[in-house]
């Protein structure tokens, strides 16, 4: 599907957060070794990157390393880390040229001095930009930023015992994960692969977000399967809570 064929939904300003979860399956299947899958799936990311403002998303959190994923095999994880910082290099300039802000949420103490020089530089260059928002989450996990959130919470207020509402905790999570700024709540989350789970991904974000799961596999998404999602997501009533118009009248 081209540009000029893709539902056009400018506007919408939606949140899409996506779980690019397959990768390694991907792999597997076609007698590869799963970095193959990785590699193939940092092309799935810029084809996203590039659909997204087509489809009304004005911001795009992907998930492409959680706190979890240190665990997996060491030439993996190396491999993963080199694709990031070459993302992150190579995207950069391309980025600011369309208009897309970069940054990255999650830990950064774990990461190599290299990696998170390619992440100050992206930022830095991308800072001005306004067309979407990009946010890459890395040693990523939604529990820990909460509890960093609750440590903050617990630093500035001390033994006081006062009510903290909803929205000063969310402006404590955007410091635990790293952000100058705060993101609005995400609207539709995207899982590829066919699993059915969050994994630790912006649990407190996530809290009203439409759901769509895919059996396609990351490396192969692309443009149609996006703005088939941003299709579903606007099919959808969501009422937060509340009752249909026509219910409660």
């Amino acid at each position: 599907m081209g540009q000029s064929s893709l539902q056009y939904l400018a506007g919408a300003g939606l949140h899409a957060a996506i779980i690019m979860d397959g990768n390694g399956r991907w792999a597997t299947a076609r007698g590869l070794a799963r970095t193959a899958g990785h590699r193939a799936g940092a092309d799935a990311v810029r084809r996203t990157v590039e659909a997204a403002p087509d489809c009304g998303i004005v911001t795009l959190t992907l998930y492409a390393f959680s706190a979890d994923n240190w665990q997996r095999p060491k030439h993996e994880v190396g491999e993963l880390m080199k694709l990031l910082r070459a993302y992150l290099l190579r995207e950069a300039h391309d980025c600011a040229k369309k208009g897309v802000r970069l940054s990255v949420i999650g830990r950064r103490d774990r990461l190599s001095r290299a990696i998170r020089m390619a992440i100050e530089t992206a930022e830095a260059l991308t800072a001005g930009c306004d067309k979407l928002h990009l946010r890459i989450a890395v040693d990523y996990s939604s529990r820990d930023s909460i509890l960093r959130a609750a440590s903050l919470l617990k630093i500035t207020e001390g033994n006081s015992g006062g009510e903290i509402s909803r929205e000063r905790f969310k402006g404590l999570i955007t410091k635990a994960n790293n952000e100058s700024r705060e993101t609005p709540d995400v609207d539709l989350l995207i899982r590829t692969g066919g699993e059915q789970r969050l994994s630790d991904f912006l649990l407190w974000e996530n809290a009203y977000a439409e759901l769509i799961f895919t059996k396609t596999m990351w490396p192969d998404f692309g443009r149609d399967d996006l703005a088939a999602a941003v299709s579903e997501f606007h099919s959808r009533d969501r009422r937060f809570g509340r009752v249909p118009e026509a219910a409660a009248s």
